[in-house]
């Protein structure tokens, strides 16, 4: 991009207080402006096409599809736009599954509004921009201090219990299946539940259930 072009940005975040802060924060900007604002990644992925704009600033957990995915997608479907990473979690599997999905900048909610644009302008020439605990991870990743996810692993916010116990419930198993294959208390399988669903902000099983298949989960 040259100097004089202005850097058009899509927010996505499900918080609306969020998205208007960041529609504050670059208002009094000359070079940077908000064409368009998302509550999640399914809007996220519609508003990128519409808009085509230089940066996607996208929330990892939201309802329905999650930034980690709606990154993916829209940078399958629009090649070539970029999209910074603004979050409240900066834990190694939220930050490396990011990565892997493409995104160009990756940065904890709470990060300076000099540093937000900054980066925002720094993703839109190209380069990659990573906030200082996040990139401590990259760093201790390279040195061999990290065990990241494996790439084909999907729901990057659940444990690796939950995401077995997700399969089993998108394989049909009932709650007590469950707690006899797994060799826990029905308690136990309950709490895993609800988490599960906490995080992947779905209402019921049947929910949880055609999230899970459509990821490739629960087909044996």
């Amino acid at each position: 991009m040259t100097a004089d072009e202005v850097i058009r940005v899509v927010v996505v975040d499900d918080h609306p207080l969020m998205r208007e802060g960041m529609r504050a924060l670059v208002a009094s900007l000359p070079d940077v402006e908000v064409v368009g604002e998302a509550g999640d990644g399914a809007e996220a992925l519609r508003r990128t096409q519409l808009t085509r704009p230089d940066v996607v600033v996208m929330d990892l957990h939201m309802p329905g599809t999650n930034g980690v995915e709606a990154t993916r997608q829209i940078l399958r479907a629009v090649p070539g736009k970029k999209v910074l990473v603004l979050t409240m979690f900066e834990d190694d599997e939220s930050v490396f599954a990011a990565m892997r999905a493409g995104a160009s900048g990756y940065l904890v909610k709470g990060a300076r509004q000099e540093e937000i644009i900054r980066a925002v302008r720094s993703v839109a020439a190209g380069q990659a921009v990573f906030g200082p605990t996040v990139a401590r991870r990259i760093i201790d990743f390279f040195a061999g201090g990290v065990r990241v996810v494996p790439a084909a692993e999907p729901f990057a916010e659940l444990t690796a219990r939950e995401r077995e116990v997700l399969g089993l419930i998108a394989a049909g198993r009932s709650n007590s299946a469950i707690a006899h294959e797994l060799g826990i208390s029905l308690k136990t399988v309950g709490n895993h539940i609800s988490s599960i669903f906490g995080k992947l902000h779905v209402a019921d099983r049947a929910e949880a259930i055609v999230r899970a298949r459509r990821a490739g989960l629960g087909g044996t």
